[in-house]
């Protein structure tokens, strides 16, 4: 299982729950911010730490060589946590995926492959690990998934109109639901402006439910 803290909601009978995966090199004590900043008091949040040891932080796959078999692995590990929040009481369609630059991919593993309709998901600063073949292993719900992904237009490390193709044609050829916002930003999450972006399509997704 992976390590993983869970940041109670203000509202303590809350069963609404934010999954919360972090970058390359990074670990769960990066978004120990995030409860603050987001300002929802209904949202309890599920800190995570990757499986790898990498550069002082964790890692989700392998950037070097094939990072299939990471991305693999990571996706089993996350389901099994996903199970976990199910059986501990917080229903699938109250759970919000939430990823940044790895964890971004990996969040949109979960939105493609996890048999069970999700609140919604969020990607930050992210990209798509095999489109094409992700579109042929669909789960039965992804084309029910609400994504929010934002990109950054000055992103030195991945390319936003290579990201923007591939989300592309998961709506195309995969009748994926995906809301894409490009920001004047780097490799990062970029303050107030992007978190109200979240904030906004957390809260309305939620009371579509």
């Amino acid at each position: 299982m992976l390590t993983h803290e869970l940041i109670p909601a203000v509202e303590a009978d809350s069963k609404s729950l934010m999954v919360v995966l972090h970058g390359l090199g990074d670990s769960m004590e990066g978004y120990r911010w995030l409860p603050d900043a987001m300002g929802l008091p209904w949202l309890n949040y599920l800190l995570v730490n990757a499986p790898d040891d990498y550069s002082g932080g964790f890692s989700w796959y392998d950037i070097y060589e094939n990072p299939g078999p990471g991305v693999e692995r990571s996706r089993k590990a996350l389901f099994e946590l996903l199970d976990a929040q199910r059986e501990a009481g917080f229903p699938a369609d109250q759970i919000f995926q939430f990823g940044f630059s790895q964890g971004c991919l990996m969040t949109m593993e979960v939105a493609m492959r996890y048999p069970h309709r999700l609140a919604g998901c969020v990607g930050v600063s992210g990209y798509i690990h095999e489109p094409e073949q992700a579109i042929t292993e669909l789960s039965l719900v992804a084309k029910e998934q609400k994504i929010l992904f934002t990109l950054g237009t000055f992103d030195p490390l991945i390319p936003a109109e290579k990201v923007k193709g591939q989300l592309n044609l998961l709506r195309k050829d995969g009748g994926m639901q995906i809301q894409s916002e490009e920001l004047p930003k780097e490799h990062t999450l970029a303050g107030e402006e992007e978190l109200s972006l979240i904030r906004d399509f957390i809260s309305a997704a939620r009371g579509d439910q």
